[in-house]
């Protein structure tokens, strides 16, 4: 689900948006797996990053791609680069 890509310096993941409740503001939970050095099994990973969503646009349970951008607020280093899919209400 991550799909870590760079776009001149800037990572980008694709990821689920968890919660929608802050203004501009998305919570987007971006899984991988990793594959353990000693038992060979893959585990997954998940972190939660919050992202800037200047118009207000993305839903919970939609998927969106995400870049690295400059500080934005104290929590805030993402933006919201566009979104691949949306749930229906």
């Amino acid at each position: 689900m991550s799909d870590e890509t760079t776009n001149g310096g800037r990572r980008q993941v694709r990821g689920r948006v968890t919660s929608d409740k802050m203004d501009k503001t998305v919570v987007v939970e971006v899984e991988r797996t990793v594959k353990h050095p000693r038992y060979h099994k893959y585990i997954k990973h998940v972190r939660s990053f919050k992202a800037h969503d200047e118009d207000n646009s993305c839903k919970v349970n939609d998927m969106v791609v995400i870049e690295e951008s400059r500080p934005l607020s104290r929590t805030k280093r993402w933006r919201v680069v566009q979104r691949l899919n949306q749930v229906e209400a």
